[in-house]
């Protein structure tokens, strides 16, 4: 059995580590870098590190930022935040980036994740979702939540995983940043839809709340923020919370 991922995220503006709530009202927490390299030191599996910012100010990610972050880690990072061309993507990717992240522009364009999995391999492409219920059904928004669509989560998930995107990255726009748990009822449905790994995002506030969307969401990675910045749940003891709780993880 695949072992179940942690995956703190680092979102960035302005050079420096940001967490807000329902993707407003954003707070500092730290220098990137410096927490890259704890995070990497502490037991993460992997890490997202999103310019959170570069698709509404038109403009591309922070290569130096990216270089620097890459040099401190030993550890899978996936990189995203205005890229919108197969050139962006290799220039990440020779910054030290393992993964990238695209969300606005697969929407726009959908053909670029069947151009950057045949150039790169699937492996390395992630498509994030940002999705908000509204009357019971979950629709995209893009550009950091600021845009919303009529696009269908469920639907749109599918077709990512056809046009060979290798993993989804779903964040509950409703869940981000509330702590009151991860969106498991729409991550369990994602899960049977598609066959590639699904990373849950927002509304982490417990150790609980990993062991849920593990166990009732079919998470294959689950992704947090705040709770990690502000050292209110340690990696390490999470982790073996979750394997005390039969959650094959790597320890």
């Amino acid at each position: 059995m695949l072992t179940k991922r942690i995956v703190p995220c680092l979102d960035i503006k302005n050079g420096r580590t940001v967490k807000g709530v329902n993707f407003v009202d954003l707070r500092d927490a730290g220098d990137p870098v410096i927490l890259a390299k704890q995070y990497a030191d502490l037991g993460a599996d992997e890490l997202v590190f999103l310019d959170i910012a570069a698709t509404l100010e038109n403009r591309k990610t922070m290569h130096d930022m990216v270089l620097k972050v890459a040099e401190q880690v030993n550890i899978p990072f996936t990189v995203g935040g205005g890229i919108s061309t197969v050139e962006d993507v290799d220039d990440l990717l020779h910054c030290g980036a393992d993964k990238v992240s695209i969300n606005s522009s697969a929407v726009k364009r959908p053909e670029m994740i069947n151009e950057l999995s045949d150039k790169f391999g699937s492996q390395c492409v992630v498509v994030a979702i940002d999705a908000k219920q509204v009357n019971g059904e979950w629709l995209v928004h893009l550009a950091g939540g600021t845009i919303p669509t009529t696009i269908k989560l469920f639907e749109w998930a599918v077709e990512v995983e056809q046009r060979g995107a290798g993993e989804i990255l779903f964040t509950s726009m409703n869940h981000d940043g509330t702590k009151a748990g991860f969106a498991n009822e729409a991550l369990a449905k994602l899960s049977e839809l598609v066959n590639i790994p699904i990373i849950a995002s927002g509304g982490a506030g417990n150790i609980q709340h990993f062991v849920d969307t593990f166990n009732i969401g079919k998470a294959d990675a689950a992704l947090a923020a705040s709770v990690f910045h502000f050292g209110e749940i340690p990696i390490l003891e999470l982790k073996e919370a979750l394997f005390n709780n039969g959650i094959p993880v790597r320890i």
